[in-house]
Parts: C-alpha cells; sequence; structure tokens
C-alpha cells in the first residue's frame, strides 16, 4: 500500500477512534506500531503530543480491524480524498459540532444513521430523493428548527417527510 494513502487512513481513522492513548516515544513503541508510523521517524519526537497520540490511536484501531474493515477504511478515505476542499471543510465542522453535542444526543444521530444503514439501497435512495426535492431554502430552515424541537416534534417532522423510523 502506497505510505501516504496508508499515512492518511491512519490519521483519517485516529480522529474516529475512541478513547486515550499516552504518548510513547518512539523508541517504546512496537515494530508494528513504528512501520506504521515511520513516515513519522524522523520528526516523531517535534510532533505535538496531542498528534503523537493521535496517530498512536489510529496505528492501533488499524491493526485491530480485519482486512475487510481495512479494506472498507481505504474505500472511504479514497472517497474522502476526492471530495472537493470545501466540502471536507464543511464536513469537519460538521464532526467537530457533533463531538460538541451531549453523550445522549450523539447515540440518537448514530441509531437513526443505522437505522438508515439498514434499509434497502433503493429506499435510502428514495429517501434521498425525498430530502433533495424539498427546496434548498426549506431544507436549511428544517435543519435550523430541528435543533430546537423535541422529540415529539421531530417524530412529526419525520412522518411528514415520509421519514419513518419502526417504533423501537
Amino acid at each position: 500500500m502506497n505510505n501516504r494513502v496508508l499515512l492518511i487512513t491512519v490519521a483519517a481513522i485516529s480522529f474516529l477512534a475512541a478513547g486515550t492513548v499516552q504518548a510513547k516515544g518512539w523508541e517504546e513503541m512496537t515494530p508494528k506500531e513504528q512501520q506504521l508510523l515511520k513516515q513519522f521517524e524522523g520528526k516523531w519526537g517535534s510532533l505535538a503530543p496531542e498528534q503523537q497520540e493521535a496517530l498512536q490511536r489510529g496505528a492501533a484501531r488499524w491493526q485491530q480491524m480485519s482486512p475487510e474493515e481495512r479494506q472498507d477504511a481505504q474505500q472511504r478515505f479514497k472517497q474522502w480524498r476526492e471530495l472537493p476542499p470545501e466540502q471536507r471543510e464543511q464536513l469537519k465542522q460538521r464532526f467537530k459540532e457533533f463531538r460538541k453535542l451531549p453523550a445522549e444526543e450523539q447515540e440518537k444521530i448514530r441509531e437513526r444513521f443505522r437505522w438508515f444503514k439498514q434499509q434497502s439501497p433503493e429506499k435510502r435512495q428514495e429517501l434521498r430523493q425525498k430530502w433533495q426535492r424539498i427546496p434548498a431554502e426549506e431544507r436549511q430552515k428544517l435543519l435550523q428548527q430541528w435543533k430546537g424541537m423535541s422529540p415529539q416534534e421531530r417524530q412529526q417532522l419525520r412522518h411528514r417527510l415520509g421519514l419513518q423510523q419502526a417504533q423501537q
């Protein structure tokens, strides 16, 4: 695998990895970690501890992945690299906003995403098309209103938009 792709994948995964790793010196890392992060060997000591930790978390996560998970991660990162810079920046901002949400709100969003992913490709496409048919101004307004809605109001909106989720 191209070292640049591996490095970028490891860095991207590190942002999503949970937990905290205490930064280790280069010599303290396992040979596998050093291999994954060898591009940083010469400048490891000059990296901020937060950067070192993030890279180490990414390397640890990478090592725990199955070959299929690694392939999926590489594919997602390939898609990420192909996005226009403005869209990448917008997604980074949305992720920062997501991380600021209370844990229970983050879990609700994750649950909704899992529900969406469980839908058939046809159903997901139908839902995307319904969303796209809503005029941009109304979509923006809905997104702004969503933040202040109660669970009941959100359920009513889902019903109105034909986005009903099966009761759990």
